[in-house]
């Protein structure tokens, strides 16, 4: 005797909407079969085996839609809860015992997820259209905190067609109320400690998502100087909301959905886009740099970890330099559009942690 169970699931493959069959078999105990068969009940010795394959296949959640990367092919999946009706399922094998039958179904109640595939299939979501990433490895744990924070915060979000993607609005105050964590940051030529430290990684990672896929730019703002965690050069984009932000704008027919993959083994962070079938041929040209400028004298900042008299190097210096980076999107229209991404860094001195009662201590905003 078996229990059956036949249910499906949806998915997005290839940019169309499929519906899958799942099903499972579950044999149950011949001696406790023949038993319950005999007494015309189920038996005490099959109960605690169906109580326990209950409890298993209710243990499945609702999980909302999301995308895949297998084996090279975007798949939209989703996940629907299950929760067994022991009555019914029940009746069902108690039915087919009487009845001599060899199988009997599983009666499940479904749990549809907040965000199904056909919620993205509606609304025109249904091919990856690009996606940016980049490294944080060797970040400090605050660092690394307030990335994670930050992406979190721009995670499954929709851009509709249209409209104007707001980093600053997307993630709101960079402050502890809004769960980021002090980290340093550039200020006053030097580096200071402020809520928020490292959330350029974010602003960074979501603009080459962008950039890379042929989307439209309208604000971005290098850093400074040069930051040894945006490789390659000058493709990053720093934030110091509301003086500083970084846009980009959604020139698609149809809804982007932007979702964040933060893996902490392999200290990366990346942000892929779904939407339409991309529509367009992005060239991106490698950095070509000139204007060097030889490196800056060092600088000091204050840190009440640090004894009096003692100091921690706690940034490298870095060469001024220009960044140029050109990029060719083609249309499938046939249009082209053309620009470049400038970014002209100051020469950075390296940078060491004093006390805060050093005449060395710098302070003040940049």
């Amino acid at each position: 005797m078996t229990l059956k169970l036949v249910t499906s699931e949806q998915r997005i493959k290839g940019g169309k909407l499929e519906t899958l069959t799942l099903a499972g078999s579950f044999v149950l105990n011949k001696a406790s079969v023949q038993r319950s068969r005999k007494y015309g009940k189920i038996s005490s010795a099959l109960e605690p085996k169906l109580e326990k394959l209950f409890a298993r296949l209710n243990k499945r959640e609702p999980r909302s839609a999301y995308f895949s990367n297998v084996k090279g092919n975007w798949i939209g999946q989703q996940q629907t809860g299950w929760k067994v009706d022991a009555k019914k399922t029940r009746e069902n094998l108690l039915e087919a015992l009487k009845k001599g039958h060899s199988e009997a179904k599983i009666v499940l109640e479904l749990t549809p997820p907040n965000r199904s595939v056909k919620d993205f299939f509606d609304r025109g979501i249904r091919f990856h259209f690009g996606g940016g990433q980049s490294s944080f490895a060797g970040s400090p744990e605050f660092r690394v905190k307030n990335i994670l924070v930050g992406a979190n915060k721009i995670d499954q979000r929709y851009i509709e067609a249209g409209d104007e993607f707001n980093f600053g609005a997307y993630v709101g105050d960079i402050d502890k109320k809004n769960g980021f964590v002090p980290g340093l940051i550039i200020s006053g030529g030097t580096l200071a400690l402020e809520d928020g430290g490292g959330i350029c990684q974010v602003s960074t990672t979501i603009f080459r998502a962008a950039y890379l896929s042929g989307l439209p730019i309208t604000e971005r703002h290098e850093h400074s100087h040069v930051v040894h965690y945006y490789d390659p050069i000058g493709l990053e984009a720093t934030v110091y909301t509301p003086q500083k932000n970084f846009k980009f704008k959604n020139d698609t027919a149809k809804a982007l959905f932007i979702q964040a993959d933060y893996n902490a083994k392999k200290q990366t962070l990346r942000f892929d886009l779904f939407g339409v079938q991309p529509d367009r041929e992005v060239t991106v040209s490698k950095p070509l740099l000139s204007n060097y400028q030889r490196a800056a004298e060092p600088t000091y900042s204050a840190d009440p970890s640090v004894r009096l008299g003692r100091s921690r190097r706690i940034d490298v210096a870095e060469r001024g330099v220009t960044v140029n980076i050109s990029r060719r999107v083609k249309m499938a229209a046939g249009e082209v559009r053309k620009d470049n991404l400038k970014s002209v860094y100051k020469p950075w001195g390296e940078v060491f942690a004093v006390s805060p009662q050093d005449a060395r201590a710098q302070t003040g905003a940049q």
